[in-house]
């Protein structure tokens, strides 16, 4: 069997949801120190990571990638058992298969393939894995890149094997991400009989002109690499059951996703002067998952090109579209951060696969790359 599609298959059928790795990362390491990669296993919490590292020299290289899966849902959903891997029409099925265990796989296929052919390569090449892309994202990557940083490690081009393209592998790679400025707000109001609603104050009509003015605001433009921003509010609840009962409080989850043009201060600000004008009693808790970023042209961009070229035979799109990813927490440090892996289609879905054809192709894509970055 292709060695990157084995390891897939052995990779999917580990039921490794956050932040449980399942031994994923075990049998990753147990690869990489084989073929001559230095390999730690750093635990922060409930969350594994691993590090690996070929090399001692700048620049330095480095995959980023997550073992961790999100839950399959309903498992009489799935034509076959989500963490039995499974070959139909070309398809392999499982969850993980597309988000990202394809790519984990064809990233250690590419790099034992890139120092035998080269041992004894200029720089360095890495692998950073975690359990915790899937979730609160607080002990994995970052926690990671603080330890390199201690240690005066630094990452200088790293490629995310996050699912960037959109219908046909190459057709579009991530150059940058939005930011996600995430917002919990609970409206208080006097809670009370509906029969008697002067007795009582209450929040759902108190917010619900809040709540227009909120979604129908134009927060900016965009720009050349960034689309205009966008506020979604993903969650309401109000209430206690009952239809005689005025409750005396809303509880609202809401996200934007943003980029330079509006900062997150700034988009704060906004916000919190909309619910003051419509004389709310509220309380408004914020988090911020992380800062919009952008990679210019450089070596990592130019090489990940040609490769793609040299696989499909088409030069990609570039995008900052979608949701997050790991990257968000590299790019701070410098290092110029693009994101590629397979077609996105049926991430997070029942019946999530990748093209059988795709993982070997992105393992040349791949180590390709590493190759053309030093034009080995």
């Amino acid at each position: 069997m292709e060695p990157t599609l084995a390891l897939a298959m052995e990779l999917i059928g580990r039921a490794s949801v956050t932040p449980d790795d399942a031994g994923c990362q075990t049998h990753i390491a147990g690869l990489l120190s084989a073929a001559g990669f230095h390999t730690e296993s750093l635990v922060f919490g409930e969350v594994t990571n691993l590090w690996a590292r070929h090399g001692t020299s700048a620049p330095l290289v480095v995959f980023l990638g997550h073992t961790d899966v999100v839950p399959p849902g309903p498992l009489a959903d799935w034509t076959t058992p989500p963490f039995v891997p499974a070959i139909r029409d070309g398809m392999l099925y499982g969850r993980g298969a597309a988000d990202m265990k394809g790519a984990v796989a064809a990233f250690v296929q590419a790099l034992i393939g890139f120092v035998h052919r080269h041992p004894g390569h200029p720089g360095s090449v890495g692998l950073l894995l975690t359990s915790d892309e899937e979730g609160p994202a607080v002990n994995g990557t970052i926690q990671v890149l603080k330890t390199l940083a201690s240690r005066g490690e630094s990452i200088d081009y790293c490629l995310v094997g996050e699912p960037s393209c959109q219908a046909t592998l190459g057709d579009t790679v991530k150059n940058g991400r939005r930011g996600s400025l995430n917002g919990e707000l609970v409206i208080h109001g006097v809670q009370g009989h509906v029969a008697y609603p002067e007795r009582a104050d209450n929040p759902i009509t108190r917010f619900a002109p809040a709540l227009q003015s909120l979604v129908s605001m134009a927060w900016d433009q965009g720009s050349a690499d960034f689309p205009p921003t966008r506020l979604q509010f993903s969650h309401i609840e109000a209430g206690t059951g009952a239809d005689n009962v005025i409750p005396g409080r809303l509880r609202a989850l809401f996200n934007l996703r943003y980029g330079p043009a509006t900062p997150a201060d700034v988009l704060r600000a906004r916000i919190e002067e909309v619910l003051a004008a419509h004389k709310l009693r509220y309380t408004l808790t914020w988090r911020l998952s992380g800062e919009p970023f952008l990679s210019t042209d450089g070596p990592l961009k130019a090489a990940l090109a040609a490769s793609i070229l040299a696989e499909t035979g088409h030069a990609p799109h570039y995008s900052t579209g979608g949701g997050t990813s790991d990257g968000r927490f590299v790019a701070p440090f410098g290092a110029q951060v693009l994101e590629f892996g397979p077609p996105n289609g049926s991430i997070h879905k029942v019946n999530e696969a990748v093209s059988v054809d795709d993982l070997a192709r992105l393992t040349r894509i791949y180590q390709g790359t590493l190759e053309r970055i030093w034009a080995l």
